[in-house]
C-alpha cells in the first residue's frame, strides 16, 4: 500500500526534531514492514510530497507527474491519497485584506484534486489546518508581503470540511484538537507546529488511519 500525502512546510514537518507528522508515520510504517514475518505480506509506505509554500494550486500543477511517478508497475492498487493544503491559500496580501486563494477558487481546486485523484483511487484523505500565534504572523518575518489570521484559517479549514462531507471524503479535524489545548505552545515561530504540535497531528491521524484500517 502506498499513501501518498502531498501539502505544504507544516505537512513537510518543519520545526520537529523527528521530521513531522509524515516522516512519524512513514517510521511507524517501516518498523512494522521490517517485522512482517513474509517478504510477500503486504506493507504501507508513506512518500512525503510537502513543499514549503505550497497552495492548492501548486499541488495541482504537479499531482499528476508526481502521483504517475510512484504508481508502482502492478498499477494502482491500494493506493492512497492525502491532502494537508490549505494553511497557505488562506493567508491575506498585507494592505489590499485579500487572500492569496479566493475562498471560492479554493473550493474549486478542492474538487479539482478531488476529481483527479477519482482518476487513480477512491481513497482519499484531507488534513484539517492548524491554527496561529496572530501577533507573530502579521505580517510574516520571512515574507512580510502575507498575514496569517485564525479567522482566515477556520474560514477554509470549514470549506475543507464541508467540500468532504458533500463529497463523501475523510477528513480529519486538527484545529479542534489544537483548540482545545493552549495551542500557543504548540507552535515554533507563530505559524509552524513544535515538535509538541506534530506529536499531537501525528497522533490524530494516526488514529484516524488506524480506525480505517489503513496503518
Amino acid at each position: 500500500m502506498r499513501v501518498l500525502v502531498f501539502g505544504d512546510s507544516v505537512a513537510h514537518g518543519f520545526w520537529d526534531e523527528q521530521g513531522g507528522w509524515v516522516q512519524r508515520l512513514k517510521s511507524l510504517t517501516d518498523k512494522k514492514a521490517v517485522k512482517r514475518e513474509k517478504l510477500s505480506d503486504d506493507y504501507v509506505t508513506f512518500y512525503d510530497l510537502n513543499i514549503s509554500g505550497d497552495t492548492t494550486e501548486e499541488v495541482i500543477r504537479r499531482f499528476e507527474q508526481e502521483t504517475m511517478a510512484r504508481i508502482p508497475r502492478i498499477g494502482n492498487k491500494g493506493l492512497i491519497i492525502i491532502f494537508a493544503i490549505g494553511f497557505n491559500d488562506s493567508f491575506e496580501i498585507v494592505g489590499k485584506k485579500k487572500n492569496i486563494v479566493l475562498q471560492d477558487k479554493f473550493r474549486d481546486n478542492l474538487l479539482v484534486l478531488i476529481s483527479l485523484v477519482k482518476k487513480y483511487t477512491s481513497k482519499i484523505f484531507f488534513i484539517g489546518l492548524t491554527p496561529v500565534d496572530e501577533p507573530k504572523v502579521t505580517p510574516m518575518p520571512w515574507a512580510p508581503e502575507f498575514s496569517y489570521h485564525n479567522d482566515q484559517i477556520e474560514l477554509y479549514d470549514s470549506v475543507i470540511k464541508e467540500v468532504c462531507e458533500q463529497n463523501n471524503i475523510y477528513f480529519i479535524d486538527i484545529l479542534e484538537e489544537f483548540k482545545k489545548r493552549d495551542y500557543l505552545n504548540l507552535l515554533e515561530d507563530g505559524a509552524h507546529p513544535n515538535t509538541k504540535g506534530h506529536e499531537l497531528i501525528f497522533e490524530t491521524v494516526k488514529k484516524f488511519l488506524g480506525d480505517k484500517g489503513i496503518i
